[in-house]
Parts: structure tokens; sequence; C-alpha cells
């Protein structure tokens, strides 16, 4: 079974945030309900981002892959990794008992727009620079208004610098904590770096906390401050100046949920519309990248030799009826290359398999720490960044040559509706190549022989 013969692949969505923004709609209106179909066609129900992140799909299309994409192709993960957090920290808090939740106001839309308006009116005060730094761009068009340069003591050079951040562990500089055999110093260590970073974000849009201690959470939000708001987090969300301020101003006041509502609409948008979209895509493609241009060199080979025959044929002395020979080559060569130019291979479609991606590939070698390092690494809201280029299976990919990646690893497609889709493209593809070959032949068929030999 098929979908519509007019089907199209989902385009492929710009990441840059102007083309987002231009088409979300504001905050009132439901990220659900203002769907355009033009946005979502070629993505049917069974794949839907909902279906998706409810687990509601087979790999490879569920949120495992999906995150897997974020991160190794389109690197923009935070956005998945803030957005399964937030529905988790929702229902957390909504399972609090009604005493706890008190102590954390609701933050209205009114006065979030207020937040929002007050911002715009008042912009956030310039950042002051060091007088090394104003030295250096004196007399140029860079120059630094003299309010804004500080004075900064001047360190002891033996002191040993702070730790620089790794993809283990948070960044611990010296001063924080010292060597010790127990957890404990690192854990409080770790808690106080949060507090700092947090601190810091507040104080860089000039908002000032007070120590709601009480609230439930506060010690969790100050983490995602360090993790996902603050200026060089790990996993900073993509977010304008306005709305990360208007976002610590809310969080200074409450820990409810309704605090990200402007930020987890945003995300939530980038998601369905950009993500999404772009993951079906890239999983509609059946073979990696060397397997994909080995088909499409496949199919203009083919065109190629159905035209050369097509052209001998026509020179020599032979009948007519010996050119429809020609349509063998036209037909396999652009079948091959219509479907190559999609992203998949016949071959593997014609078993409804796909190549293993290189992140997998290794996973069987050593399973059970493979999976504890995935649990730990991009489905860890709280982790460190999402660079991956320390990952084992990186160097053991780089290492393989040519012919093995395009004979690489397969395995079979589980998810129906991806089969559904796939198929649907090679009919489409197979019914271009008929067209295209009988247009082709019949032109040579109507040429007159040459009778050279």
């Amino acid at each position: 079974m098929v979908y519509s013969l007019a089907y199209r692949r989902p385009r492929h969505v710009d990441s840059h945030r102007t083309s987002i923004a231009s088409e979300k709609p504001s905050v009132g209106v439901s990220t659900l309900d203002s769907q355009d179909s033009s946005i979502n066609f070629g993505i049917p129900d069974a794949l839907s981002f909902d279906r998706i992140i409810d687990g509601g799909t087979c790999p490879p299309c569920t949120t495992r892959n999906f995150m897997d994409y974020l991160v190794y192709i389109e690197h923009a993960a935070e956005n998945l990794q803030f957005f399964l957090w937030y529905k988790d920290y929702t229902k957390r808090f909504d399972n609090l008992p009604e005493t706890e939740r008190n102590l954390a106001p609701v933050w209205t839309v009114e006065q979030a727009e207020a937040e929002l308006l007050a911002l715009k009116d008042n912009p956030a005060p310039m950042k002051t620079v060091s007088a090394e730094t104003a030295a250096i761009f004196k007399g140029t068009d860079f120059a630094v208004p003299k309010s804004t340069v500080v004075e900064v003591g001047k360190g002891n050079p033996f002191n040993t610098p702070p730790a620089t951040p790794n993809e283990g562990r948070d960044s611990i500089g010296q001063s924080e904590c010292g060597w010790s055999d127990t957890t404990s110093t690192l854990k409080s260590s770790s808690k106080t770096s949060h507090q700092k970073k947090a601190a810091g974000a507040f104080d860089a849009a000039d908002v000032k906390l007070q120590p709601f201690t009480i609230q439930p959470f506060r010690e969790e939000i100050s983490r995602i401050i360090s993790v996902y708001v603050a200026d060089g987090a790990p996993r900073q969300l993509n977010l304008s100046s306005k709305e990360r301020a208007a976002l610590l101003h809310a969080l200074a006041v409450t820990t409810h949920p309704s605090a990200f509502r402007q930020v987890i609409h945003t995300v939530e948008w980038s998601l369905r519309h950009q993500a999404h979209q772009n993951f079906i895509r890239w999983t509609i493609c059946n073979g990696n990248r060397p397997r994909v241009i080995f088909a499409r060199c496949l199919g203009v080979g083919g065109i190629v030799g159905g035209i050369l025959a097509a052209v001998l044929i026509t020179l020599s002395g032979a009948g007519r009826g010996w050119r429809v020979l020609s349509a063998i080559g036209f037909m396999i060569g652009v079948a091959t290359l219509i479907a190559a130019w999609k992203g998949m291979c016949v071959v593997l479609h014609g078993m409804h398999h796909r190549h293993l991606r290189p992140w997998e590939l290794f996973a069987e070698a050593d399973d059970a720490s493979f999976t504890i390092e995935m649990k730990k690494g991009s489905f860890d809201s709280l982790g460190s960044s999402n660079s991956y280029e320390d990952e084992p299976w990186v160097a053991k990919y780089d290492k393989r040559n040519l012919l093995r990646k395009i004979l690489d690893r397969e395995v079979w497609i589980q998810e129906p509706a991806l089969r559904q889709i796939q198929d649907t493209i090679f009919v489409q593809a197979i019914l271009a190549s008929v067209v295209i070959t009988a247009i082709s032949v019949g032109i040579f068929i109507a040429l007159p022989k040459g009778g050279f030999y």
C-alpha cells in the first residue's frame, strides 16, 4: 500500500532563527491548532511529532533516533532535551502537595507581556569591560565608553587556573573544591558551581534574585539556568536577549512551570516545524552518503549506457525494433537515479533494509557500556554539552575504507509508515522512468537507420 502518487517528502526547513520567527504565532495561539497543512506536508499522522515523543513509533523513528539525529546531524539537541525536561518537570510539579505548589505562584500571561514591554522600553544595561580591553580598542570604531570600564585586579600568576570544562563532568575550579576521596565534596562543588552560574545570569539580566529557598525545585531551576539559559551555557538555547531576560525575571519570582511559557513555546515550535520535518526527511534515506552517491553514479551510468546502445543500434543497419533494447538501460538508470536523488537505494529498498548509522555500527561491541553512556549523555537533561567528537565510534568510522562504507551492515526497517513512504517514492521513480524511457526510445525509433555497419 502506498500514499498518493503526488506525495512529496517534507521540505527541508532552514534552522536560521529568522525563518522560524517569521512563521511562529503568538504565545496565546495553540501550537497544535496553528499547524499549517503546507508546513506538515509529507508527514503522515503515524509519524507525527506527538507520536514520536510519546513512544508510539518503531525504529528508526523513535525518540532515541530523533535525539541521535539532533545530536549528530543537526547539532541542535538542546531544544529536545529542554522540552523533555519541561514535560517531566510539569508532571512532577503537578504531583506536589497543594501546600508546596502554592509557594510558587503562577506566572500569568499578563505578567509576561508586561515584562516584555518593560524590557522593550528599558533595554538591558551595557556590559562592563576591563581596562586592558578598553585600551586595545582605544581610538578605533569599537572604542567603549569610559563608564563601562572597570579595573580588574591582577591575580597571582602562580595560582592554578580553574579546570577546563570537559565532556564527562561539570566545570569545577580549583578554588571551588579540593581533592577528596569522597563524592560529597564533588557534589557540593557542583551545586555551588550551578548556583554561581545562575546568579551570574541573573546579574547579567539586571535581575535581583531573592533567596526563595522554600519554593519547590529552586535548586533544580538554578541548574537549568546554568545549563540552558546563561550565556556560554553548555546547552544554551537559541533565545533572543529579550526572551532570556524575560525568563530570568519570571524565574526570579517563581518556580512554577508557567514561568517557562514563552521559552517553551519557542522551543516547541522549533521542534515541531523545523527539527521534526528535517528528521523525517532524513529518516526516509535508507542508505548512508557513500551508498547514495554510489547509487546516483549507477543511475547515471545506466542512462549513459542506454543512450550509447540506442545510438550504436541507430547508426547500424539493424531494424528499428532492436532499438527497444536501449530501454533496459534507460529504465534502470532513470529509476535508480530518481530514487537515489531522494536518498534511497533501490537495492536496500527491495529488502526494506537501511544502513546502520555510524554511531550504531559499533554499539554491539560493548552494548552495556554504550547504553549507559547514551543514558547519561543526550538524555540527561542536566548533562554537559552535546559534543561527540571524543566518542569512540568517530575514530573507528573514519578508519573504514570507502568500499566498507558502501557495504555497511543493514537492518530491517520496523516502522510501517516509513516503509509506506519509501514504497511510494519507489513507485514514483518507476512511473517516471517508464515515461522518460518511452519518450527517449520513441525518439530513437523515429530516426532513420544509419547503415554505417
